[in-house]
């Protein structure tokens, strides 16, 4: 993880809803891999991301909304979904 997403994730609690964290920042504050990341965001998931010149980003707002709805489920850290 390079310093800028490390600062991402460290002050996720603090960025506006409109910012975009990329997919390091994700993996982490969810706790799964990078890979599980892409999988469940095109599974839907997860939000889908937004891509603008080879960058692959989240918007915050989304995924405050995502970890939320999970939290009001009561299914501790992980959403329910078939592979």
């Amino acid at each position: 993880m390079n310093r800028t997403d490390a600062l991402a994730l460290e002050g996720f609690d603090t960025l506006p809803d409109a910012a975009n964290v990329r997919l390091p920042v994700v993996a982490s504050l969810l706790g799964i891999s990078p890979s599980t990341v892409r999988r469940w965001s095109k599974a839907g998931v997860l939000p889908k991301p937004s891509r603008v010149c080879n960058v692959t980003f989240w918007n915050v707002g989304a995924l405050r909304a995502h970890i939320a709805a999970i939290k009001e489920r009561g299914n501790g850290d992980r959403p329910q979904h078939a592979d």
